[in-house]
């Protein structure tokens, strides 16, 4: 019988559906590290929410551990790396408290625009100070949604049963989805120009970091209200805090910070900033759900083999494993430069398998592919639930499949459709293991693609290459190997760089400057 612990505080449910489907299970809330360090050896299954650390210690000691659900989204207390070195499946549940979050965002917002916080304080100190607070009323404002996926498509229905209209910001948005959400789509700048209030809904990345700072501010309204129910990160406080004092924000309404658990921050004792401490997911009826989700998914996994919602394990069995393996990265790396490319929303997605790929089970290997296209934006997305994310907005996925080889024996070749039209780019195995980029937009280039890369779309024009080099030469970054591809001389040519270390946006931004330089981006695998 497989035996489960339950190491953080969790719905009485979970127990109990563990041990309805014949899981052994121990409820230890509030160990030590190194009292779970002692006994984890006893166990096949770790469920936790956000208290319990499994480190790489803890793996380490957990001789018999299968896998850890964790009964939330966010794994930041999970060393995914270590859990995947030890053959551990890592679970979540990212979309059991949707609605939990979704709802405190409204609430942030209405408790901010009527001071409820401070009249609250107020009243309780019985001055009555009636004429003190006076209110904002949320009908017929705009909300702009920064982040349309799961919990920001229920933000924009509750908002619009206010009487708000929503305009929304989100690269993965299609105008099809965004018109079934009565959300207008919109690009950031726009959000920031037209909005009355701005509520986020996206993950911490490095694309989303800082989202809202002094530049992002300067373009909003001068009275605008900020609501951040998503991840702490996302709003530079320092900067929030002196747009605050210069009345060019109204009021901000937090429930992340970038430093948690947050005892001190320069917002807190602003009446105009309401805080709560990380309590988006704080209901009775989310906990409920994603207790109930964990232990389903765990006790399938240790009953069955069945995997859902993995972040590190794909859906394949033990045979196709070693076949599939070098097909995924091939397929995940295909995703991820395309997704760090799309300025748009996505249409339709189109993986055309050639040769020896297109005789296996691709299934997997698109999800790879997808979750590598969704990633840069969507930090829940894994192998299970990518295919679930494209289809929930309407991302049409085609495969085509011929086992006729092209110019390589095998090939992926992956052509995205969005609002400015479409792109592709394909790859190979070389040596049957070793990924290869082969083509971008029809132009031939072979690249492997390293985890630094500086990507540059360029006009063939005589020294080009010198310039790149002497430019990032004198930032102090050093090339490790250069790629370059065009269709005729003359025309437009691809350039992929590997360089030894992130390139510094005052880098970059003197790359795009160069002259014959379309576009050049910074990617990162």
């Amino acid at each position: 019988m497989p035996k489960v612990l339950i190491s953080d505080k969790m719905s009485p449910a979970a127990a109990e559906i563990f041990s309805s489907r014949g899981v052994e299970v121990d409820v230890k809330p509030g160990m030590t590290p190194d009292e779970l360090r002692a006994i984890i050896g006893q166990y096949d299954g770790l469920a936790i929410r956000s208290a319990t650390k499994v480190t790489k210690d803890i793996l380490a000691a957990a001789t018999n551990l299968r896998v850890v659900g964790r009964a939330g989204i966010g794994v930041d207390n999970v060393d995914i790396p270590a859990a995947s070195s030890h053959g551990v499946v890592v679970m979540n549940t990212p979309f059991g408290n949707s609605i939990t979050t979704a709802e405190h965002a409204i609430s942030l917002m209405l408790s901010m625009l009527r001071e409820i916080p401070a009249a609250n304080a107020s009243t309780h100190a019985g001055k009555w100070e009636k004429n003190r607070f006076m209110g904002v009323e949320v009908t017929g404002k705009t909300l702009g949604v920064i982040g349309v996926g799961n919990i920001g498509a229920i933000v924009a229905d509750r908002a619009q049963g206010l009487k708000m209209k929503v305009i929304g910001f989100d690269p993965f948005l299609s105008p099809e989805r965004a018109q079934d959400l009565g959300v207008e789509k919109v690009e950031l700048d726009e959000l920031f120009r037209r909005a009355d209030v701005i509520t986020l809904h996206t993950p911490l990345t490095d694309g989303t970091r800082g989202v809202i700072n002094a530049e992002a501010i300067g373009k909003m309204k001068t009275g605008v209200y900020i609501v951040n129910c998503a991840r702490g990160g996302l709003v530079v406080e320092k900067d929030l805090k002196a747009a605050l004092d210069a009345g060019k924000v109204a009021g901000a309404a937090l429930d992340v910070f970038s430093e948690e658990p947050a005892r001190q921050n320069p917002l807190f004792g602003d009446e105009r900033v309401v805080a709560t401490p990380h309590l988006g997911a704080s209901t009775v009826e989310a906990q409920e759900n994603v207790a109930l989700q964990v232990a389903e998914q765990m006790a399938d996994y240790l009953l069955t083999g069945a995997i859902t919602n993995a972040i590190n394990v794909p859906s394949v069995t033990a045979e196709e494993a070693p076949r599939l393996k070098p097909y995924m990265k091939l397929a995940e790396q295909l995703g991820s430069f395309s997704g760090q490319l799309v300025e748009s929303g996505i249409r339709g997605v189109t993986i055309e398998y050639s040769g020896q790929v297109a005789t296996l089970n691709t299934r997997p290997i698109t999800a790879a592919l997808l979750t590598g296209l969704l990633r840069p934006l969507l930090d829940s997305v894994n192998m299970v639930n990518a295919p679930i994310v494209a289809k929930e907005r309407n991302i049409s996925v085609t495969e085509v499949r011929s086992d006729k080889a092209t110019d390589f024996q095998t090939q992926i070749k992956l052509t995205i459709s969005d609002e400015r039209g479409g792109r592709s780019v394909a790859g190979t195995l070389i040596a049957g293991s070793k990924p290869r980029l082969v083509s971008i937009e029809d132009v031939a280039i072979e690249a492997e693609l390293a985890p630094n890369m500086l990507f540059v779309v360029n006009d063939d024009k005589p020294g080009f290459i010198g310039a790149v080099g002497r430019a990032l030469g004198e930032a102090g970054i050093n090339i490790a190997s250069f790629h370059l591809g065009r269709q005729s001389p003359g025309a437009r040519a691809i350039c992929l760089i590997e360089v030894d270390q992130p390139l510094r946006e005052a880098v970059l931004k003197q790359v795009q400057g160069l002259p014959n330089v379309v576009t050049a981006l910074s990617l990162t695998f």
